[in-house]
């Protein structure tokens, strides 16, 4: 057989890694602890890298060595950042091309997706590489670990049957207490859970108007600093909230729940 008719490297895999939900917050727990050793050994395996963050992603990678060494050093690794445009107005809608960043892993290498918390592609940027791979017949493979709003879910007790994610609440105040009210009316009419999150320093915003805009019987969870020392999960009724307002850390992030 000649060298021109050897057959062609299969593709590498699209690993998703999550990564731990402390980013930006003063607590690092061990990585061990929320993060299982099968997942950090398949990202310490890694020489190329789609991210949201490089710098955060070479941080994550500084602590992933202490537990299991890397392949190649920091410097050797291929780190390819995200657009901004995807980061500030997401990429599932299919505008953005994310073909040409799986150049590796059509030339055979493993390649992983990693975004600064949780799970990438979930409430974070990524979809758009996910979907590309699929296109390219590239093998996606998911890792376990912390996602977030899966975490608050169960903690909440509202319904885990029959739930929704919608992202960011508006930042107008008019117009969020009108989404609120939306929300409000759907989990009432159907019995299905809204999952929102907001940035933490509007954490206090937002919850100032969920207690205020929602009826007295809708319940209320909200979950903060979830896998961390100071994580706490509280959900009751909007009455109960009126009189004990105990506000999410403005510092810690959070995943608001309303359901009945």
């Amino acid at each position: 057989m000649t060298m021109n008719s050897l057959p062609a490297s299969p593709p590498g895999k699209l690993y998703l890694v999550p990564a731990p939900l402390d980013f930006g917050c003063d607590e690092t727990p061990a990585l061990q602890d929320t993060l299982p050793l099968g997942t950090l050994k398949i990202a310490a395996s890694l020489q190329h890298w789609i991210c949201e963050n490089a710098k955060s992603t070479r941080a994550y990678l500084k602590r992933i060595h202490h537990i299991t060494p890397l392949c190649l050093s920091l410097q050797d690794m291929s780190l390819v950042e995200l657009p901004r445009e995807v980061h500030k107005k997401g990429d599932h809608s299919g505008n953005f091309d994310a073909r040409p960043l799986l150049q590796p892993a059509l030339a055979g290498h493993n390649l992983g997706l990693v975004s600064e918390a949780g799970m990438p592609a979930v409430a974070d940027p990524g979809s758009s590489v996910v979907r590309a791979a699929h296109e390219l017949n590239i093998a996606v493979v998911p890792l376990a670990g912390p996602v977030s709003l899966l975490l608050a879910l169960a903690a909440s007790g509202l319904n885990g049957q029959n739930f929704a994610f919608v992202g960011y609440l508006p930042q107008d105040a008019g117009e969020r207490v009108q989404r609120i009210r939306e929300l409000e009316a759907l989990a009432l009419r159907s019995g299905q859970t809204q999952l929102f999150i907001e940035t933490p320093y509007r954490n206090q915003a937002l919850f100032q108007a969920l207690v205020q805009t929602l009826q007295h019987n809708t319940r209320l969870a909200v979950s903060s600093g979830l896998t961390l020392q100071c994580a706490r999960t509280a959900c009751d009724s909007i009455k109960n909230w009126r009189h004990k307002p105990a506000l999410p850390d403005k510092a810690t992030p959070a995943v608001f729940a309303i359901g009945r």
